[in-house]
């Protein structure tokens, strides 16, 4: 009996050390090149208001990587897996929080989970080092201001021109501009004094967000 139980526990670790073991050198493998763009589709919602350093999230890519002839290495639908690599606090002055994301491994169709390096591209809302942010400050939240102000002022004399199309819209124009002047001065003061006062907002990735990210290093993905 106790051979026997042995023996099926000496099978047992031989099946996890195959498959934890890093594939062959001898294997068959495909690059995906650094500086590859990559689509992902957000798995798992992240929001710097409720979550902390190390939370795990996941996301799925939305686009097939093909090699030159059109194979196709990782395929629409592969899991990548990371975590929250840090987070800063919003604060007053209207500065945002700030999210860090650390990629993992992306799963491959036959299992693998391979390492890869990955750095978050094209978004206009992120910080010199990386991160991802709302607001970077009193002086960004203070043009978004003064650019809702302008627009104050050019909805009301839009208004005045559109309300009627007889001459009395002449009369309206100047009335519009000059509520709207008001309007606008009105949100400016209390908008930039807010401005000064006011917490950050936080940052947030919502389920089924699409994020674009680029390869710093390549991967050799194994394949069927």
């Amino acid at each position: 009996m106790k051979k026997f139980i042995a023996t099926i526990l000496g099978l047992l670790l031989t099946a996890q050390i195959t498959l934890a073991a890093p594939f062959s050198g001898n294997a068959k493998t495909k690059r995906i090149p650094a500086g590859t763009i990559l689509s992902l589709k957000i798995l798992t919602p992240v929001d710097t208001a409720f979550q902390n350093s190390g939370t795990e999230f996941s996301a799925m890519l939305i686009t097939d990587q093909k090699t030159e002839d059109e194979d196709i290495i990782l395929p629409m639908g592969s899991i990548v897996r990371g975590s929250i690599k840090g987070i800063v606090p919003a604060k007053r002055m209207s500065k945002g929080a700030i999210l860090y994301l650390d990629f993992d491994h992306v799963v491959t169709p036959n299992g693998r989970q391979v390492p890869l390096s990955l750095s978050i591209t094209g978004r206009s809302d992120m910080t010199f080092d990386g991160g991802i942010t709302t607001t970077r400050g009193y002086s960004d939240a203070w043009k978004k201001t003064c650019s809702k102000s302008a627009d104050i002022t050019r909805d009301a004399v839009d208004w005045g021109a559109n309300v009627t199309d007889n001459g009395f819209k002449y009369v309206l124009i100047p009335i519009g501009a000059i509520g709207g002047a008001f309007g606008t001065a009105g949100y400016f003061v209390y908008g930039t004094f807010a401005d000064m006062i006011k917490k950050g907002k936080d940052v947030q990735l919502l389920k089924n967000e699409r994020l674009d990210v680029i390869l710093t290093d390549p991967i050799d993905v194994p394949v069927i």
